[in-house]
């Protein structure tokens, strides 16, 4: 059989990755934002950089609510270790198909309510962790005990990065979106609830795959960024 080469020799290992390693794919919850409205992914992997960011060089970070846990590995690049849970066993599953290999990101599933996520270093807890899209699945009524767990898992010096879309957004929320937003909140409401928790909380607004520090009511998305478990 004939190798397949490319006409420029700089792009032959995009063949030799592909024959060695297979091509990759979507997990269960990209594959459907592929399908649906592609241009979120975007988004979705603007969150994770900014995530990649703040957190680039902790040794132990958690994330919470991962899904397929496709933007995950933008972590995993700038961390010393990733621990990717959700509760949902069909979401650990598949993101365990595709999280072998180099990037080496464990998988667990884990329901937050139920209690903290153990860390299986010394000290048993994690120096940060970050949860995107998912508090605003959680009822007003266990709110509390969802953050306080994630505080709970962190070392005295941990970090936390929360992201949620503001309830402003919901009123251009397609109905799918508006199904499973049971919780969202405005700017002002998200950074009390978070500094019940911790010392210090750092408000964002994000527009699209732009952080920024504007005006909360006109920020699509927000993101608290906490240090400090009280």
């Amino acid at each position: 059989m004939t190798r397949k080469k490319t006409r420029e020799p700089q792009y032959q290992e995009t063949i030799t990755i592909a024959e060695t390693q297979g091509l990759a794919r979507f997990g269960l919850m990209s594959n459907q934002v592929w399908h649906d409205d592609p241009k979120r992914l975007v988004f979705l992997l603007s969150r994770y950089k900014f995530v990649a960011k703040m957190l680039s060089g902790k040794k132990r970070v958690l994330e919470l609510g991962c899904a397929d846990a496709f933007g995950s590995r933008i972590v995993r690049a700038e961390v010393g270790s990733l621990l990717c849970t959700d509760f949902d066993p069909v979401f650990i599953a598949d993101a365990r198909d595709r999280c072998g290999g180099k990037w080496g990101i464990e998988c667990r599933e884990h329901d937050i309510l139920s209690g903290p996520v153990a860390c299986e270093a010394p000290g048993g807890r994690f120096d940060a962790a970050y949860t995107m899209d998912v508090i605003e699945h959680i009822e007003a009524a266990h709110e509390r005990t969802f953050v306080g767990n994630l505080a709970k898992s962190l070392t005295p010096q941990g970090v936390l990065i929360v992201g949620m879309p503001s309830l402003e957004s919901q009123a251009f929320a397609s109905p799918a979106s508006k199904e499973g937003h049971v919780n969202c909140m405005s700017g002002g409401p998200f950074k009390t609830l978070l500094e019940d928790f911790f010392h210090n909380v750092f408000l964002f607004s994000m527009n699209d795959e732009v952080v920024h520090t504007g005006f909360y009511p006109m920020a699509h998305y927000l993101i608290g960024l906490c240090v400090g478990p009280k």
